[in-house]
Parts: structure tokens; sequence; C-alpha cells
């Protein structure tokens, strides 16, 4: 990584020509010189739903099935299904799911090759090799930045929010700090209220709570004795903006009871149905990210005990979304990303303690995209005949994000602010190691 005054191609005179550096502007660093901005991209989508597949979910079991591999990898998930999509399988346990393929691509060729939990959850979270001097931020915190309130975002709920709780085992945030780490919500949709950390304490009711708002005014002297003064205006709109949280339309946004039970049990009374449903109404609200953790898929020990429980979850949470999403206009400017930090080996371990488990496998998964101007109906890439390795088009982390900042009309090749003013590009180039399969152009 490079000093923003080291890079070259633009002297002080190119600044000159293009009309960067007035006579203040001679006085200036060269570290501050900019390039001059290229066009920006149009952007296709307004919003992000991220399915944070966390542990890692077998490729074989959900979107690249292996019907004739046998049982030693297949286990009971040894069936395909035809989707609405022509020529495209995935396995017959997610039969919603089949039904909505023209809405989504897969891609079959993920790779990276790292099979540790925090490793590869940074590699898929911000396209970078882990262990480099410099933390980078995740998708989600470069979008805050960039869709966020820097960027003149309006919301009245955080740019980025995660349900329920933080996806990664790192800093989200990397090197841009604190500001744009997420908003976890904590608690559980399933439950009403839906206890949200922050804006619903429980066993307090809301007449309570503005009670104690009224009561907080009341006690508050200096501020009745001096209304214009600045740092008092601040600090009034900041509270008017957590109260409009706990009590005004931002924290409706959060009242799952307000939707038909009808829509709710077709999400799914589950934990990740319900939060499916929450992600719909965040992009309704104008959130520009959220991340739905979805827990559970670290299935090392009776693999298919877990997958019997929680594929026909994923296939009702899922499919619904996306359903959920085109009836009401939304898919087209909302990208959902669906996939974790790696797969699970192909080849079931049979054998005690794991009795039927799959392990870490970061050689070869799956990985999904919808909406947001990907087209769906689509198949990028391809495994071996038991999904042991890539054969057709490899594809890896900084290529699928590259693609999602393109969609968002964010350019992939630009920088990021960096405290010590170093170079940060927001995905990296092979100039500096990195293997790329390029961008998903197939689907774009």
């Amino acid at each position: 990584m490079r000093r923003i005054d080291e890079m070259p191609g633009l002297s002080r005179r190119d600044a000159l020509k293009c009309g960067l550096l007035g006579a203040a502007g001679l006085m200036m660093p060269r570290g501050i010189v900019q390039a001059a901005a290229k066009p920006a991209l149009q952007a296709k989508a307004k919003s992000v739903i991220q399915i944070w597949m966390w542990g890692g979910p077998c490729h074989i079991d959900t979107f690249d099935p292996k019907p004739d591999a046998g049982r030693d990898y297949t286990g009971p998930l040894n069936s395909a299904v035809s989707t609405n999509a022509d020529g495209v399988l995935i396995n017959a346990a997610l039969p919603l799911l089949a039904k909505q393929a023209d809405k989504y691509s897969i891609i079959r060729s993920m790779t990276h090759g790292v099979n540790g939990h925090e490793t590869a959850s940074y590699m898929v979270q911000t396209g970078r090799k882990p262990g480099e001097r410099e933390v980078y931020p995740s998708v989600g915190a470069v979008v805050s930045l960039k869709k966020g309130y820097d960027a003149g975002y309006k919301g009245l709920l955080p740019p980025y929010i995660v349900v329920t709780r933080p996806q990664g085992r790192f800093s989200e945030a990397g090197f841009l700090g604190l500001k744009y780490r997420p908003f976890a919500t904590g608690g559980d949709p399933r439950r009403t209220p839906f206890a949200v950390e922050g804006i619903i304490t429980e066993g307090v009711s809301r007449k309570r709570q503005e009670n104690r708002r009224k009561l907080l005014r009341d006690l508050d002297s200096y501020q009745q004795l001096m209304p214009e003064n600045e740092l008092f205006r601040s600090v009034d709109a900041a509270e008017e903006k957590a109260y409009d949280m706990i009590l005004g339309d931002a924290g409706k946004v959060f009242d799952l009871s307000a939707e038909k039970e009808s829509l709710r049990e077709t999400y799914g009374m589950s934990t990740f149905g319900q939060a499916c449903l929450l992600a719909r109404r965040l992009v309704e609200a104008g959130v520009p990210y959220i991340t739905i953790n979805y827990n559970g898929w670290d299935t090392h020990k009776k693999h298919f005990e877990s997958m019997n429980r929680m594929l026909p979850e994923l296939d009702k949470g899922f499919a619904t979304l996306l359903s959920d999403l085109s009836d009401r206009g939304l898919l087209d400017s909302t990208i959902v990303w669906w996939g974790g930090e790696f797969g699970r080996t192909p080849k079931v371990k049979w054998d005690a303690p794991w009795n039927g488990g799959r392990s870490h496998f970061g050689a070869a998964f799956s990985t999904v995209l919808a909406g947001g101007g990907f087209r769906g109906g689509q198949v990028i890439g391809a495994t071996d005949d038991k999904g042991m390795r890539v054969e057709e088009r490899p594809v890896y982390p900084a290529d699928v994000i590259g693609s999602i900042y393109t969609q968002l009309g964010i350019d992939p090749a630009g920088t990021l602010p960096h405290p010590q003013r170093l170079v940060a590009r927001l995905t990296p180039t092979e100039e500096e190691g990195f293997k790329l399969g390029g961008r998903l152009t197939e689907i774009m």
C-alpha cells in the first residue's frame, strides 16, 4: 500500500490542467491532490440484503447438486429438482426456491482455498487476504460510507443494519472506524414484541417510555435557559433521532405484527424467516445495507439431521423474500446476496464422532445473486462430478464484491479514506498479487 502522493500518473501540472488546484491549492501538500473524478457509474441498485450463511453451507446440498456422486458425497440428499429456469437444477430439498430460480443466478465456482472461519469470513466480506497489515472494511461498511450519511442519506434508520448480531469474527468497519460499524438489532424477530436492543425494553410500555422522555426534558434546566445554544441544539437533534427509533415511525419498521399473519407464516415463523420479512421492511424504509446473519451452518457432526431442520427454513424464507420483493417492485433495485465464508467438504465423514458430518471447504462453493440489475436464471462456473474442485470459470470473493459495487454505482477501482492517507482501493488488483476471475459480466 502506497501513500496518495506516491501515485503515478498525476503531476501537479496535470492537476492544474484539470482545474483541481487554485492559488490556495498550490499551498496544499501533494498527498491531498486527488485524480480528476471519473464519471459516476449509473446505479442499478439502491439496497443490498446479504444473507450470511455463518459456518458455510454445503454446495452439494443446496445449489450445486450431485445426485450421481454416491452416498459418500450426497448422503440422503441425493436428488435434484428442475427449476423454472431452463436447464437449471438445484437440490430437491429446496422446492420453493426452485420456483423462483428465474429471479437469481448461481455462481458454482466460488473459490479461495481458505478453511478457517475468521480468515475465510474476512476474505469473503472484504475481498482481501487475511494477515496483511491493514484491516479492510466489509462490504456493508463500504456501502455505509458510500451510500450513508456522508453521501446525503436522510433515512431515520442507520444505513447498515445486521439482524440479529454482527456476522463476522473481525472488525466489520476495519480502518474506516466505529462510525461505519453495523447497528445490530439483537433480539429475535419471531417474538412479539421484537426486542430490538436500544429500542425496545422488555417490560417497559410505550406510555412509560413517553413519561421517561417528558421527565428528562422537565429536568433539563440548562436547555430551557439556553434553547439557542448550538451544543444543546445538536444534542436535541441526536435525541430526536434516538427517540424516533424508539417511539416514532422509524421504530415501527421493526414491528412485524403490523404484517398480515398469513404473510408472516409464508416467510416461516422461524428466526430466519422473520428476519427475511424484516429485511424487506428495511429496504422499503430505504436502508442501503442489511445483513441477515443466519447461524448454524457449521455442521461438523450430524450434518443431515441439521439439514432436515434448516433447509426447509432456508427454502421458505429465501424464496418468499424473492417473491415478495418482486411483487412489490423492489427486486429490480435490491441486490440479494446469499452465501457463507466457504462450503463444506463434499465427502461425508460417516465415522464417529462425526456421524455424518461435513468439514470446512474453501476450494469450491456456491454463491447466489439476485436483483439489483443482476440477471436471473443463470449459472456461472462449474465444479467436477463430486463437487471437489472448480472446473470452469473460477470466481474469487473480490470478483463478487466488485460486481456488487458496480451495480450500486460504486467504482470498484476507487479508493477509501485511510487514517494514514495510504492508497486503499475498494477492491484489490492482480498487480497487488490477487487472483481474480473478473467481474460477473455474464449476469450484469
